[in-house]
């Protein structure tokens, strides 16, 4: 996948700019290209989709929740929650079929059995039961709107239903519900539908292609075709594809690039998915820092080279059992947030919803994977949820940031991320020789350059070094000695995360890793764990990503007392 990018950023002071612009965040009314491998705006910022996605693709093709919670109410949690963006799914049948489209939810709601689900909505969106299905999808893009949310629409499957399988006949192009020509049809009337909306930035033309069918050269002939299509009637859109094997595998576009008219006009993004079940086995039972470095590698050969080519890629799909008691997750999930912290991703998580309307013939199903509770009032998991966050803000590109003085110019540096929680590496207090778990955007900004060298702490004083004390000891900030083996620094397991030294003072000398105290905040070293071998270990405690950033990130203020 080669390096991060890292690029100079230029602060210059705008007034007037709106705040959503510089932080990246809740940019609606904009249009959106690419630049090398970033999504930016009109005047060339970088915008990064942190996104959601939310179903309307189901058998009743109503947004879920809409009998849950407001519509509005949903909308406010999405920006609540750090979300700047979501992908909307839709069946390609609501936008060719016009005995569907133009069913009211009422009678839909009521056909498939769901009359509590009917009540539900009459009391929390009246206005709703009797629009058509289109209207419906309409007023939830709007309301998304209202808050300043970006909607990328994607199509889902052809014929309502849950997705996804090998033979449910909507896998790939000529399969029994999926046809080319009625597909490209629906992509034509939903991009003229939603072509003047403001905050509809992006159109994904197909969801998790598959079965024994698929193949790349049809990919071609029909993806191409169904961009072009896109691209007619909704310039402003970007067009976003997705790969083969459940969209797991674009590893083919090494070879061949797309071919559209349009390609100049930098409105092309890859779609990428990524889910622990891809290697279940091996997070269940294999040490977890060999996996992650091997899925790692394997994300890079599938579809991270082409961040490498200069070329955008959107992370779709991607989540965990947010309940926390599913180990395989538990190992998987913060691996994959590894890979979307190193390369700065643009991504959508799986899911918003914590429940369905009706899923695969259950009414009031849960989802373990929503972000929200199963009555859609709250946070499914408030300990779990900041894993996610810790994604939302962009690292990297081009950005422009309001100041005091004219111009100043941001090196790139490290920030260091607990996987595990979703914390970064702060100081204790503004002049600690001591660091503990705290937001993100207070990260410290590190100095460091792999394989092995002394981690300093930019901006204080004399440029203290970090030295590990010992065992259960804090690791500590000090200007002395700096550059002896307690304080020179190595990543010392496969998947890159441990952050390790040795040990200073007594000991038998051996490496020792930065880890989480006893009190969950205050960052001590330990010896270090699970570094290989053992399947029955859990490494994610001492996992740290350095995670490279050219953003200004809000300083405390220059420690001068460190000893």
């Amino acid at each position: 996948m080669g390096p991060p990018v890292s690029r100079r950023v230029v602060a210059l002071c705008l007034p007037l700019l709106p705040l959503a612009l510089l932080a990246g965040e809740r940019a609606a009314a904009v249009t959106l290209s690419t630049s090398s491998r970033w999504i930016v705006d009109q005047a060339g910022r970088r915008v990064k989709l942190a996104c959601v996605n939310w179903p309307s693709h189901l058998e009743p093709v109503v947004a879920e929740g809409l009998g849950r919670q407001p519509v509005g109410a949903i909308a406010g949690m999405v920006v609540s929650l750090g979300f700047n963006c979501v992908r909307l799914t839709y069946p390609i049948a609501l936008a060719t079929n016009a005995s569907l489209s133009s069913l009211t939810v009422r009678q839909s709601l009521l056909a498939h059995g769901l009359a509590e689900t009917a009540g539900g909505v009459e009391v929390n969106n009246p206005g709703f039961l009797d629009l058509t299905l289109i209207e419906s999808l309409k007023a939830v893009v709007n309301a998304l709107g209202e808050k300043d949310v970006m909607v990328i629409l994607d199509n889902h499957v052809s014929k309502p239903g849950w997705c996804c399988g090998n033979d449910d006949g909507n896998g790939f192009f000529g399969d029994r519900d999926f046809d080319p020509d009625l597909w490209v049809d629906g992509l034509t009337n939903m991009a003229t539908t939603f072509a003047d909306v403001p905050n509809v930035v992006g159109m994904s033309l197909r969801n998790e292609l598959r079965g024994p069918r698929q193949n790349p050269e049809d990919w071609y002939t029909y993806m191409e075709r169904g961009a072009e299509a896109v691209h007619a009637a909704s310039p402003r859109a970007l067009v976003i594809m997705g790969g083969l094997s459940y969209d797991y595998d674009l590893s083919f576009l090494a070879a061949r690039q797309v071919s559209v008219s349009f390609a100049a006009e930098g409105k092309l993004v890859p779609e990428v998915h990524w889910y622990s079940f891809s290697d279940a086995r091996a997070w269940e039972a294999e040490n977890a820092n060999e996996v992650c470095a091997r899925a790692s590698r394997e994300f890079a050969r599938r579809a991270g080279f082409l961040l490498a080519r200069g070329l955008p890629l959107f992370l779709s799909e991607f989540g965990a059992d947010l309940r926390g008691g599913d180990p395989r997750d538990n190992r998987f999930f913060p691996c994959a947030a590894s890979v979307a912290a190193e390369h700065d991703l643009d991504w959508a998580y799986w899911a918003l919803q914590g429940s369905y309307a009706l899923r695969q013939g259950v009414a009031g199903m849960d989802e373990a994977y929503g972000v929200l509770d199963w009555s859609w009032s709250k946070p499914r998991n408030v300990t779990v949820l900041p894993r996610i966050q810790s994604l939302q803000r962009p690292n990297q590109g081009q950005f422009v940031y309001l100041c005091h003085s004219s111009i100043s110019v941001i090196p790139s540096s490290n920030g260091m991320c607990h996987l595990m929680t979703g914390l970064c590496v702060v100081r204790s207090g503004a002049a600690a020789a001591t660091l503990e778990l705290g937001p993100c955007n207070e990260t410290d900004a590190w100095g460091y350059a792999p394989p092995s060298s002394t981690l300093v702490l930019r901006d204080a004083a004399g440029l203290p070094c970090l030295r590990a004390e010992g065992r259960g000891q804090p690791a500590r900030l000090g200007t002395k000695a700096c550059g002896d083996a307690a304080s020179t620094w190595r990543l010392a397991s496969d998947s890159g995360m441990h952050v390790a030294a040795v040990e200073m003072g007594g000991g038998d000398g051996g490496m020792v890793c930065l880890d989480v105290g006893e009190d969950g905040r205050s960052i001590v070293t330990n010896p270090c764990a699970c570094l290989r071998g053992d399947g029955t270990c859990d490494p994610e405690r001492q996992w740290f990503k350095m995670v490279t950033s050219t953003r200004r990130v809000t300083r405390r203020p220059p420690a001068d007392t460190i000893a």
